[in-house]
């Protein structure tokens, strides 16, 4: 994951596109190029909106992931709360093997008491155990805590276009 923040400058065409494709990630560019037409008033070709998608998936300005439904699997809320007396010589090995864990989908920081947090997948409850032992088992000393919380009934699950109205404000405000 890369670290930088984008460096891009919104036209009123990328952000249509974003939005667009927030719908439906699966429009073509051709079909995407109507759609601003017909939407937007945009009148750009499918070669130029290609590159836009393509310049944008390459500056960082969105990311794609494939997502399994949640039929499949588990989706599971891990917080971890430090041993500070370890944390120091241990943090690195202990945030690595969350990180490149095959089950995790998303890991991130946070602030409070459980600092690290992240959604994991599993096939079943007793995965979900055993990775938790496991981790204690390899990491014991770091963590003085695993809460795990288990997703049921995932009600939602995806990105608003509307979300991307703001950065249209944000380019007008930097104008």
């Amino acid at each position: 994951m890369n670290d930088d923040a984008p460096n891009w400058e919104f036209k009123d065409r990328d952000i249509a596109i974003l939005c667009e494709l927030s719908n439906d990630p699966q429009l073509s560019s051709r079909e995407l190029t109507d759609v601003l037409a017909e939407t937007y008033d945009i009148d750009v070709s499918h070669v130029t909106v290609s590159e836009s998608i393509r310049r944008m998936r390459d500056e960082g300005v969105f990311r794609e992931a494939i997502i399994p439904n949640e039929e499949y699997y588990t989706f599971a809320l891990f917080e971890f709360k430090f041993n500070p007396e370890h944390f120091a010589d241990n943090w690195r090995d202990a945030m690595e093997t969350i990180r490149e864990d095959k089950h995790t989908l998303f890991f991130f920081l946070s602030d409070g008491e459980y600092q690290w947090k992240a959604v994991m997948m599993f096939r079943s409850h007793e995965q979900i155990s055993r990775w938790i032992h496991e981790y204690y088992k390899d990491h014991g000393k770091v963590i003085a805590n695993v809460r795990n919380t288990v997703v049921h009934n995932v009600l939602k699950f995806q990105t608003d276009p509307q979300i991307y109205e703001d950065l249209r404000e944000t380019a007008t405000e930097n104008r």
